[in-house]
C-alpha cells in the first residue's frame, strides 16, 4: 500500500489562499448599458431619423414646398380673419363711445355738482372714463351742429341740463343695463340713457365672426389633417419594401414610425413659415387700402403686423397639426406592413 495519504475533502474543495482566485465581473457590467449609453443611442436614433427625412424631403423639394403651400394657405385663412377681428377690436375706443350711457342731470345742479359727480363716477367699476358737459357748453355745441344758433340765442332761458358722459370698460348688454342702474341712483342725476339696440347689435356682429373663425377653424384643421395623412401614406406606400424588411430583422412599430414622424412635423413646420409670411404680407398689403379709407374719416387707424405670440402660436400648431396626421396615417397603415 502506498504510504501517502489521500487529502481531506475541505482540503480538496477549498482552495489554497495562496491559489489565483477567478475575476468576477462587476455588478454594473451584470446590468447592462448604463444610463448615459442608453441616452446617447437614443439622440443618436433621433438625429438620424430627423437627418433621413430632411433628405428625402430635399430630394422632392418641388412636392415638398407646394404640399407645405397648401397646408400654409389652409392655415391662413382662420388666422387671418382672427387678426382682421382682433384689429377690428382696436377700434373698441369707438365703439365704447357708440356705447356711452347719458346722465342727464336736472336743471338747478350747478358745474361743480357736476365737476364732483364726474370724479365719482371714474372711480366706480365698470367704468373707463367720465366726461361732465356743462349747461353752457351743451347750449354752444346744439347751436353749432343744428344751425339754429340765431333763433337760440333768442330763448330767455337755456333749456338744456347738464350732461355726464360715462365710457364703459366693456361693451357687453347685462354690464351696461346694470352700470346704468347704478348710475340713475346717483344723486342730482335726472335721467341715464343708454342705446341697447347699438348695443345689442353690436354684440351679435361679433359673435357671428367668433363662430364663422371656429367653424371655419375647425373645418380647415381637418382638411389639414386629411392633407398631411395622404401624403405620409405615400410616402410610407413608396417604402413599403424596407419597411417589411426593416420588420422582419427585428425592427420595432416606433423605429419604424419615427421617421415619418419627424416628415409630418417638418412639414408642418414649413407650412407654419409660410402662412406666417403670407398673413404678414396680406395685412401689409391690405394697410394702404385701410388706412387710406381711414383717413378719409379723419382717422389714423392702420392694420397691426402679425404678433410674435400669434406666429409662434401658429408655427407651433402647425408643426402639431402635421405631428398628429402623421401620427395618425402611420397608426392606420402599420399593421399592414407587417412581414408575410
Amino acid at each position: 500500500m502506498s504510504a501517502t495519504r489521500s487529502p481531506k475533502v475541505s482540503e480538496r474543495v477549498a482552495p489554497k489562499a495562496s491559489d489565483p482566485q477567478p475575476s468576477r465581473k462587476k455588478h454594473d457590467e451584470d446590468d447592462g448599458p448604463s444610463f448615459g449609453m442608453l441616452f446617447h443611442a437614443w439622440v443618436e436614433a433621433h438625429r438620424a431619423s430627423l437627418l433621413d427625412s430632411l433628405r428625402r424631403l430635399g430630394k422632392q423639394p418641388i412636392g415638398s414646398f407646394f404640399t407645405c403651400l397648401v397646408m400654409a394657405v389652409a392655415l391662413s385663412l382662420p388666422m387671418g380673419l382672427s387678426l382682421l377681428l382682433n384689429n377690428v377690436e382696436r377700434l373698441g375706443g369707438s365703439w365704447q363711445r357708440a356705447a356711452q350711457i347719458s346722465l342727464y342731470l336736472q336743471l338747478d345742479a350747478s358745474s361743480d355738482q357736476g365737476e364732483q359727480l364726474s370724479n365719482q363716477i371714474k372711480g366706480m367699476a365698470g367704468v373707463a372714463d367720465a366726461e361732465f358737459i356743462s349747461r353752457e357748453k351743451a347750449l354752444e355745441e346744439f347751436q353749432q351742429q343744428s344751425g339754429l344758433g340765431e333763433a337760440l340765442k333768442e330763448l330767455p332761458d337755456n333749456p338744456l341740463p347738464g350732461v355726464v358722459l360715462v365710457t364703459p370698460n366693456e361693451v357687453d348688454k347685462t354690464a351696461l343695463e346694470a352700470l346704468r342702474e347704478r348710475l340713475a341712483e346717483l344723486p342730482n342725476v335726472q335721467q341715464a340713457q343708454l342705446d341697447l339696440v347699438w348695443v345689442e347689435r353690436l354684440a351679435a356682429i361679433l359673435k357671428l365672426g367668433d363662430r364663422f373663425v371656429f367653424g371655419l377653424t375647425v373645418l380647415l384643421v381637418s382638411a389639414l389633417l386629411l392633407v398631411i395623412g395622404n401624403t405620409i401614406r405615400l410616402h410610407i406606400e413608396n417604402r413599403r419594401i424596407e419597411i417589411e424588411v426593416i420588420k422582419l430583422v427585428g425592427g420595432t412599430d416606433s423605429y419604424v414610425r419615427r421617421p415619418f414622424l419627424y416628415m409630418g412635423a417638418l412639414y408642418g413646420f414649413g407650412a407654419g413659415v409660410l402662412s406666417w409670411g403670407v398673413l404678414a404680407f396680406g395685412l401689409n398689403w391690405l394697410n394702404d387700402a385701410v388706412t387710406g379709407l381711414a383717413g378719409l374719416y379723419g382717422s389714423n387707424f392702420a392694420l397691426a403686423g402679425v404678433p410674435v405670440a400669434d406666429g409662434l402660436s401658429l408655427l407651433l400648431g402647425a408643426v402639431l397639426l402635421g405631428y398628429i396626421g402623421a401620427w395618425i396615417a402611420v397608426a392606420r397603415h402599420l399593421r399592414e406592413l407587417s412581414p408575410k
